[in-house]
């Protein structure tokens, strides 16, 4: 397992509330300034969207792309802390 960044470890290690979308790892300034432009103004607007897409990996990652033209790593570090988070709340 690779390992995480700290920013991915404190989002996992509490619940979400009312973060910032710049608050998932991979998303910074720049993406988060997309994302929101977007509509997905707070990180439990892009988990609605990880859920609708049922957690699947390869959609999510595409979504992002398409979203806010985050990069493989950007949208893997993205997926990998949302999913960790659900697999600690949900």
């Amino acid at each position: 397992m690779s390992s995480t960044s700290q920013k991915h470890r404190n989002f996992v290690a509490e619940p979400m509330g009312e973060k910032p979308v710049t608050d998932l790892a991979g998303i910074g300034e720049v993406l988060g300034k997309r994302l929101e432009t977007a509509g997905f103004d707070k990180a439990y607007v892009v988990l609605g969207q990880f859920l609708i897409l049922k957690k699947d990996k390869e959609l999510f990652q595409e979504w992002m792309k398409e979203t806010c033209s985050a990069n493989s790593k950007q949208s893997a570090d993205c997926y990998q802390c949302l999913k960790d988070w659900c697999d600690e709340f949900l």
